[in-house]
């Protein structure tokens, strides 16, 4: 068995085996940075990788002192993959490995300012993913943040615990707030309240409802994934009421043009997996889902409950395609724009000259993600006061805007 193979097996088997501080192997780092860096130091010796690996294992040997710390290696998913191969593997073929792709296929995204996108403070914060290797961080172009890197967002550094990743809080820091509320929505669900309630008094029942992992990591598989996406759009679609609907938000997104007709939009669609394209890969990544929720509820509640939150997606888009095609009779007819679009792009978000655009990209990003969102969540609170009702309030202020703006036009 080669070094790398001994080492990966090693590392996986005292992740279970050791308890949370165990011994480090002696390391030369260790003199310096318990001086300058001691919280990095004792956070890399309670892991279990402290006790197979030092310092070099990830960041190399060339940085020998602190005249030359610039020479130190920051780690990619490669470097994980040494040991941790089959992780590695099926994190990269799921949706999360495609945050960078998504956020740099916003139309708008070079305007922001660097401190926003590539200084952490705004998207960039959370769609630091798919750092395969050294060169996405050229310093020519600095596509990534310096200091990002996939793995650590959930087994946060230097101790990389997989125990704390296990945690739905683990996913807290990006699924929250405006457009993905998936915390807010299933911390305040049935299961997320008992989840947690017997997580604090009764850890031997915290097994009685399940939590982010359960359903999005089955048997702890990295690859994520999720049967609508994050747009919930599906091709083809049978109820040809629904599929009207449909076409009037691909086009809202670009994806199509005025006439129908597939847009270059559509390749950036594809790359980034936001969306299911066929039935069968739409069935094939439902059924998963479908098996975890039958290990508690019955076939037939199974089946009701995802057929009234698919439901809600129709509902949700009948909403969302009247509000765009109001605002793209307004491109039309000159009262907004200047003549060379027929819809409203969505993806331009909030950097739009009008506010009944701000209030199409509120209702598209915020209030339909929660419409739906929620309806799969199980809160029937945040898919019916912070979704559907703000989008019908949202449907009856664009109503108002366009006829006053055609008024004075």
């Amino acid at each position: 068995m080669s070094s790398r193979g001994f080492r990966r097996i090693a590392v996986q088997l005292l992740a279970v085996a050791l308890p949370c501080t165990v011994s480090a192997l002696p390391s030369d780092c260790e003199q310096c940075h318990a001086r300058i860096t001691p919280m990095i130091v004792k956070d890399f010796n309670r892991g279990a990788m402290s006790a197979t690996m030092t310092c070099a294992g990830c960041h190399g040997e060339a940085h020998r002192s602190a005249d030359d710390a610039h020479l130190a290696k920051l780690p990619t998913i490669a470097t994980c993959a040494e040991c941790h191969e089959s992780q590695a593997a099926q994190y990269l073929s799921g949706k999360h490995a495609l945050g960078r792709i998504a956020m740099e296929a916003m139309p708008n995204t070079h305007r922001q300012p660097d401190a926003f996108i590539e200084g952490q403070k705004g998207c960039g914060g959370c769609h630091t993913l798919g750092l395969t290797d050294d060169t996405a961080r050229d310093a020519e172009n600095r596509r990534y943040y310096r200091y990002g890197m996939d793995c650590q967002n959930c087994h946060t550094r230097h101790a990389f615990s997989a125990a704390e990743a296990r945690e739905p809080e683990a996913c807290q820091t990006c699924h929250t707030g405006f457009d993905h509320a998936q915390w807010e929505m299933w911390s305040g669900s049935k299961h997320g309240v008992t989840y947690l309630m017997n997580r604090d008094i009764s850890p031997e029942n915290r097994d009685r409802a399940p939590t982010c992992q359960n359903c999005h990591m089955q048997g702890g598989d990295h690859r994520v994934m999720s049967a609508w996406g994050f747009l919930a759009v599906r091709l083809p679609e049978d109820d040809a009421e629904w599929m009207g609907y449909r076409l009037s938000i691909l086009k809202g997104l670009g994806v199509l043009d005025a006439a129908g007709n597939p847009t270059g939009r559509l390749d950036v669609v594809k790359a980034g997996n936001v969306a299911r394209l066929t039935a069968e890969e739409f069935q094939a990544e439902r059924r998963p889902y479908v098996a975890v929720c039958e290990r508690c509820h019955s076939s037939n509640f199974v089946a009701e409950n995802f057929k009234n939150a698919d439901a809600m997606v129709k509902e949700s888009d009948r909403l969302m395609a009247e509000a765009i095609e109001i605002v793209a009779g307004l491109y039309r007819d000159g009262v907004i724009g200047d003549g060379t679009r027929a819809y409203p792009d969505l993806l331009a978000f909030y950097d739009v000259e009008t506010k009944i655009e701000e209030t199409l990209y509120e209702m598209f990003m915020d209030h339909r993600m929660k419409a739906f969102q929620a309806s799969f969540h199980m809160n029937p609170d945040y898919a019916t006061w912070y979704g559907y009702a703000k989008l019908n309030k949202d449907l009856v202020e664009i109503r108002e805007m366009a006829t006053a703006m055609r008024a004075g036009h």
